[in-house]
Formats: structure tokens, C-alpha cells, sequence
């Protein structure tokens, strides 16, 4: 144990001395939060908005009157037809027109459909707006999300692919460093045994990774105004669970590259990609094509994505996750199997 810990103690000193290393540990997660939770966002602000004033009350100005006080719309213009409004919205000019019918029958949306996302969106939060405004008996509830910030969907995004980058490309670029230094085969030959010395390189990183969590959830909460609805003691438990899968692909990553370039290419092309494009962090797993779905449902970071929204955001039990949970720990099992085999065979 005294020779482990030793290891242990030794790959953590070599990480702290290596600048690039600690600068992409620590420095990644901070700018990626800040430009997920400020910059890179999909919420709806200063929307031009033309209205079509050819039927109004004091109910429709009313509406109007809360369009242009919202910070969502920027009312540019109002035109008395709607024919007026869609040439406006085809040279550009606006994103959306509103047509008020008549008294008490709501309103027509006349919508640039060039970006259908954001398209919904801007129908979505111009209904909010007419609906508090009493033009229509139909009443609108958002739950967890009321003011509709994309920070409450980039967080647990974030935290999904920066604890798989960091567990799982840090781990293997650190193992095949120790090949091309030819340094592996003077560790290997130590009375200590192969597995331990492989899992006192990879300690360090988790132990990092905890503390990358709890630099991502705190800033969340007081930086991007991100709620913790869920108990803290489930989402650290769930937290440790995805990276151990996340640490056994490092390693069975190691086994298959012989150089840290070789290292980085797998990485990209095994973790990152698949990551941002399948994982449900950009876009919804439901939306895609059934091949794409089934590609996904092999993606560690997919369930743990849906469990920390559901944990953080939805404030739900641990009952609630199980799936998610289930699935990340056969995978653990899986991946660990296979990985230790794999190492297993290159000794002998």
C-alpha cells in the first residue's frame, strides 16, 4: 500500500509540474463556462418584431406595449397590412410579425423560418408575452426553466464532456507519455503490480476531476445563476460512476495508441465529436435519425447528461436517474473488462 501511494504521489507531482497539463485542466473548464453561459447561447434577445396595427384595442396595445418593454423584442416598425410585414421579413428587416386578428382571438405569427430552432423559440417567448397580456384564456407555465436560459441546458453538458476529456484523454495521453519515454517497462518491472501502478497514474486525474466538478458547480450557481435543485450528495455519487467508464476508455485508449499524437487524434475522433454531435449536449437526442439514436445510446456522456439535468435542474431523486445510473455502471463494467484484458495481453 505504502508503495502505491508512493506511485499515486508521484504522477500527481508530475502533473503539477507540467504547466500545459494544469493549464488545460484548470483553464478549459473556466473558459468553456463562460463561453457556453455568455457568448455561445441560443436565448432569445432583441428579436425585430413588426406589428400589424390594421385591427387594434386596448387589449392589442397592451400586448404591444409589453412586446417593447420585454428585453426579448425590439419592435421596429408597425405596417397596416400583413403582406407588409412578410416583404419586410424577406429583405431582412425582421425576424418575426405579429398580426392582432381581431378582439379576444388572439394573434397570427408571421416568423423568418430560415433558423427553425430559434424560429420556435421566438414563437414561444412572443405567446409568453401575449398570453400574460390576458389576449388569450390560455395559461402558459414553464417549469425549471421560467426565464428559458440556455445555461440550464449547457451546464450539465459541460460537465459531461469536460470530466471525459479530462479522465479519459488526460489518462491515456499520461500512459503513452511513460512509452515514448521508454519509462513504462522500468515501472512494469517494479515489485508493485502492473494493474496498480496503471490505476495510481489514473487517481490523480480523478481526484482532479472531483475538483473540476465542484469548480463547474460552483459557478453555475453564482456566475451563470444556474440553480442546484438536487441533493449534492446524488449528483457527486453519479459524478464518480461516469468516471470510472470515463477513466477505463483512457486506458483502453492507451492500449491501442503508441504515441501521444496518435493519442490526441483517437481522442478527438472517440470522445469529443461523438460528444458534442450525439450526446444530446447541442441537440436533442429525440430529433435525430434512428441510426444516430442507436450510434448514441454507446455515448457514457448521453446518460450522464440526462441524469445531471434531472438531478440539477429538475430537482428530482436518485430514483428518478436509475436508468442512467444502471446503464454508466455496466459501461464501467464493460469498458474496465475489456481495457485490463487488453493491457493484460501487451505484458505478456
Amino acid at each position: 500500500m505504502k508503495q502505491f501511494v508512493s506511485f499515486v504521489i508521484k504522477e500527481a507531482r508530475h502533473i503539477l509540474r507540467d504547466k500545459r497539463t494544469m493549464l488545460i485542466l484548470f483553464g478549459m473548464p473556466v473558459v468553456l463556462m463562460l463561453l457556453f453561459g455568455f457568448a455561445i447561447t441560443n436565448d432569445v434577445k432583441n428579436v425585430r418584431t413588426v406589428i400589424v396595427t390594421s385591427q387594434m384595442d386596448h387589449l392589442t396595445h397592451a400586448a404591444v406595449n409589453r412586446l417593447a418593454a420585454s428585453e426579448y423584442f425590439t419592435i421596429t416598425a408597425t405596417v397596416p397590412t400583413p403582406k407588409d410585414a412578410e416583404l419586410m421579413i424577406r429583405r431582412q428587416k425582421a425576424d418575426i410579425a405579429i398580426v392582432f386578428a381581431s378582439k379576444h382571438q388572439g394573434a397570427q405569427f408571421i416568423v423568418d423560418g430560415s433558423d427553425p430552432n430559434m424560429a420556435q423559440q421566438w414563437t414561444a417567448y412572443a405567446q409568453q408575452v401575449i398570453v400574460n397580456s390576458q389576449l388569450s384564456t390560455v395559461n402558459l407555465k414553464l417549469l425549471y426553466n421560467p426565464q428559458m436560459k440556455s445555461a440550464y441546458n449547457f451546464v450539465p453538458a459541460i460537465m459531461g464532456m469536460l470530466l471525459l476529456l479530462i479522465c479519459a484523454m488526460m489518462t491515456s495521453v499520461s500512459i503513452v507519455r511513460e512509452k515514448e519515454r521508454g519509462t513504462m517497462e522500468v515501472l512494469l518491472v517494479s515489485p508493485v503490480r502492473p494493474l496498480l501502478i496503471i490505476v495510481a497514474k489514473a487517481v490523480p486525474y480523478l481526484l482532479q476531476a472531483l475538483l473540476i466538478l465542484a469548480v463547474i458547480l460552483l459557478m453555475s450557481a453564482t456566475v451563470l445563476d444556474v440553480p442546484l435543485h438536487g441533493s449534492l450528495g446524488w449528483i457527486l455519487m453519479v459524478s464518480f460512476i461516469y468516471i470510472l467508464p470515463a477513466l477505463s476508455l483512457g486506458l483502453l485508449i492507451s492500449n491501442i495508441a503508441q504515441t501521444q499524437f496518435v493519442t490526441l487524434l483517437v481522442s478527438a475522433m472517440v470522445l469529443l465529436l461523438p460528444t458534442v454531435m450525439l450526446s444530446g449536449m447541442l441537440f436533442p437526442v429525440e430529433s435525430m435519425p434512428v441510426i444516430l439514436q442507436w450510434v448514441s445510446a454507446v455515448i457514457p456522456p448521453r446518460y450522464y447528461i440526462e441524469a445531471m439535468r434531472k438531478l440539477m435542474i429538475m430537482g428530482v431523486g436518485i430514483g428518478e436517474v436509475w436508468r442512467e445510473v444502471a446503464v454508466l455502471s455496466f459501461m464501467t463494467l464493460l469498458l474496465l473488462a475489456v481495457s485490463l484484458k487488453k493491457f493484460n495481453k501487451r505484458l505478456s
